[in-house]
């Protein structure tokens, strides 16, 4: 159906419907993405503070048949919070909607507005000796409603899961208005379709969060850190399954690092310090939180041992300060910035079954080696199959070199996936950036249940035309 473009008289009425807090003005920080593919267009930026007014512009939306763009933190990188082309929407941003609602320790809940930043759920659960253990490099400026609208993953799936299962309920209002009152704060509730998880992972294409009930942890009594150096990443599995027989459920995150990693660190960011002489091949970073009475140290030591006898690590440094366990992760959160820096021709985000990632790593070696002498970035969360597998051009050549290759590359990388059986988006989203991936790679029965579920909630058309999904006409 087509959709009309912003005008005078939308905004006229938007102004008429909400408080002068609620409207701002149309700033270049809502209409920017962090990989710069895309500039956004809005025709207004509206910032309701709460849901009844987040229904008000919906319905005027719908009436009007204008598009509606949910705007988060703005931090997600496959181009789901801008849109580029077609009518000029309202941007709704949920920079207002920031409360704590409530907090029950005892339970292990926390009830929070979906503009509540990361970092700051963070601070709330620790301050009732709780963990809320989602977390990403973008802590200080993702917000919950985008970090529930995408399923984000990061570093702690491994123990905690994504998103989608740190996540009890939610409240949220649907394309026509209509307010979902399901922010319960319940481990069991059987009553029928389940709408929490359809919203969750949408990325606002059927509606926008606006709360949510959230789990939390225990905060682990005792906390360990380890790089250990592996020489292959089958090496790297059979480390993994061997700390999980020692340890269970205690590895909070097993993340592989590849030198590239290392060599792309030492020559965008030279201040940041190296923890080996000379960067090994392959290498492992281990995070632990264990219970009381157990010493994370000691277990990393006696990990490190028995791997040895096995010949499944050759060197490795256990962190004996907290000072040090941030050195350790620093090195890891800094290289998705040294990527940046460097800049790749093609990145990609992608799952493989776990037993077939080294597999999988054998044969793209071949495969981007078949198009030229690339380098590639191979690194991520070993521990739920999720590699971040980025290509660059050779030393001292820019990505523009290779500007062309960027599609034929992308299409084998992700032939190969899918031929292996992983996923093409792993913990990023479909977004705008990989719609026409989707439908190539996307089952068939799946495609035609998600376009009949976005028909049925939003016949209009209205929320988040061109991300997932692509834009009716």
């Amino acid at each position: 159906m087509e959709l009309n473009s912003v005008d005078q008289t939308c905004l006229d009425a938007l102004a008429a419907l909400l408080p002068a807090a609620a409207l701002r003005e149309v700033s270049p920080r809502y209409l920017e993405e962090p990989r710069g593919r895309w500039r956004g267009r809005a025709g207004a930026v509206v910032a309701p503070a709460t849901a009844e007014e987040v229904s008000l512009i919906l319905k005027l939306a719908t009436a009007r048949r204008v598009p509606v763009v949910p705007y988060s933190g703005g931090t997600g990188l496959v181009g789901g919070q801008v849109s580029p082309d077609g009518p000029t929407p309202i941007l709704l941003s949920l920079e207002r909607m920031i409360a704590i609602r409530g907090l029950y320790p005892r339970e292990n809940v926390i009830v929070v507005e979906a503009g509540a930043i990361l970092s700051d759920v963070h601070d709330a659960a620790v301050a009732a000796d709780r963990l809320f253990p989602l977390s990403i490099a973008s802590k200080g400026s993702a917000r919950i409603g985008g970090l529930m609208s995408t399923n984000a993953g990061g570093v702690n799936v491994l123990r905690y899961g994504n998103a989608r299962d740190l996540c009890l309920g939610l409240e949220a209002v649907l394309p026509d208005g209509a307010i979902w009152h399901g922010l319960k704060r319940l481990r069991k509730d059987n009553t029928g379709y389940d709408l929490r998880n359809l919203l969750i992972g949408a990325e606002g294409t059927l509606g926008v969060i606006t709360a949510a009930a959230l789990k939390l942890a225990p905060r682990p009594a005792g906390e360990g850190t380890a790089l250990m150096v592996v020489d292959s990443p089958a090496a790297a599995l059979a480390l993994l399954a061997l700390a999980r027989d020692h340890m269970g459920e205690g590895i909070s995150a097993f993340e592989l690092i590849h030198r590239q990693g290392l060599e792309f660190l030492a020559e965008t960011l030279p201040d940041l310090r190296q923890p080996f002489g000379a960067p090994p091949e392959w290498c492992v970073l281990i995070d632990l939180g264990l219970a009381r009475g157990l010493d994370p140290a000691t277990a990393l030591e006696r990990l490190f041992e028995e791997a040895a006898e096995a010949g499944l690590v050759s060197d490795g440094l256990i962190a004996q300060s907290e000072a040090q366990r941030h050195s350790f992760w620093e090195l890891r959160e800094q290289i998705p910035e040294a990527n940046r820096r460097i800049g790749s021709i093609v990145s990609h985000d992608i799952s493989v079954p776990l037993g077939t990632v080294p597999e999988f790593i054998a044969k793209g070696a071949g495969v981007i080696g078949a198009l030229g002498d690339f380098r590639i970035n191979c690194f991520g969360h070993l521990g739920d199959g999720n590699l971040h597998y980025n290509v660059f051009p050779p030393p001292g050549e820019s990505r523009a070199d290779y500007a062309h290759l960027g599609d034929a590359i992308k299409r084998d990388v992700h032939d190969l996936v899918h031929a292996m059986g992983g996923s093409i988006s792993a913990e990023h989203g479909i977004g705008r950036l990989k719609v026409d991936d989707l439908e190539r790679y996307g089952d068939p029965a799946k495609l035609a249940a998600m376009r009949a579920i976005k028909a049925a909630l939003d016949p209009v058309g209205i929320m988040n035309p061109g991300a997932v999904l692509r834009a009716s006409v």
